[in-house]
């Protein structure tokens, strides 16, 4: 064989080596990154369930892909371009990011809160008479997908701030991996949740087994406690996720009070819990970032409503 056919394919060997680790080295960036927006994706999961509430059971798989498509509009076509543009030229800003979408997120959460404890409700809620479905049927798409924005580009902040990936495009298949992948199983999962209870109707309607028969009563009776556990889990998720980039971000920009509160928390209970110290300090420290959160929130929420006299929707 030729010399120089010998060296061509030597050459392509060695970038196909390399376009295989690059490949991993985006996978595994993925992966880690992905798994630091775990409270975040508990919240887009645990919010959107509300959004079919009230309409019919026929529209709500129409609606939840709706929703999807509409998130991965946000993910890819809106926030992707604009976090690798980030990225290359203007890194410093993606902390400010952050802490902007973590400050939005405990202003959610404290007012889902206060409303809870009985406050007054801000805009539209899920709980308003429909007088129109299609038309609510379109708000309601319109609504989840802004709030699903919001969610995103905290997802698609915290994820580039945990990749470690020398080129764009590389930090750009990392993000889109990302984003696809939240996506599916974050909607996937609101799709399973808001059919089970039709799921149990039919299973009690029609099987002839009796095994079959209570679980599918079993499934219609936890539905309810379902969607009230996923909102209480949502709203903590908030408070705790946005607690936390405010005091991983506070602590990047040069004030380490809050920081140094948490984690001397988190280690003096992690020194005394034995064998429990691991998730000990973490649910010291995840804590922590929750009462930072609600207090945090609350004073936005005071702000807005009292001072510039937001309303808000939900």
């Amino acid at each position: 064989m030729p010399s120089g056919l010998v060296a061509l394919l030597d050459d392509v060997a060695v970038i196909a080596r390399t376009a295989a680790a690059s490949v991993d080295d985006i996978a595994m960036a993925a992966g880690r990154a992905g798994s630091k927006t775990a409270g975040v994706v508990i919240d887009d999961a645990a919010v959107t369930p509300s959004y079919v509430t009230g309409l019919s059971p026929a529209r709500e798989l129409p609606i939840i892909w709706a929703i999807t498509k509409g998130s991965l509009s946000n993910k890819l076509i809106i926030l992707l371009p604009g976090a690798i543009l980030l990225s290359e030229f203007l890194p410093q800003a993606i902390i400010w990011i952050l802490m902007l979408g973590g400050a939005f997120l405990c202003y959610e959460g404290a007012e889902k809160v206060m409303e809870k404890l009985g406050g007054a409700k801000h805009g539209k809620t899920v709980d308003d008479e429909i007088t129109d479905p299609a038309t609510f049927e379109k708000q309601r798409i319109a609504g989840a997908v802004r709030t699903d924005l919001i969610l995103s580009a905290e997802i698609m902040a915290i994820t580039l701030s945990e990749l470690d990936l020398p080129t764009w495009w590389e930090r750009g298949l990392a993000l889109a991996l990302v984003a696809f992948v939240v996506t599916i199983v974050v909607y996937g999962t609101v799709a399973l949740i808001v059919k089970m209870d039709d799921v149990g109707l039919r299973m009690l309607r029609e099987s002839e087994i009796t095994n079959v028969r209570r679980f599918g009563v079993f499934l219609l009776r936890a539905m309810p406690k379902l969607l009230i556990a996923l909102s209480f889990i949502g709203t903590i998720a908030m408070l705790w996720v946005g607690g936390g980039i405010i005091l991983h971000g506070t602590h990047e920009v040069g004030f380490h009070l809050l920081y140094d509160i948490a984690h001397g928390a988190e280690y003096a209970v992690a020194g005394v819990a034995g064998a429990l110290s691991g998730i000990a300090g973490w649910i010291t420290y995840a804590a922590i970032s929750g009462v930072i959160g609600l207090a945090l929130g609350a004073a936005i929420a005071f702000l807005l409503h009292n001072v510039i006299g937001y309303e808000g929707s939900h």
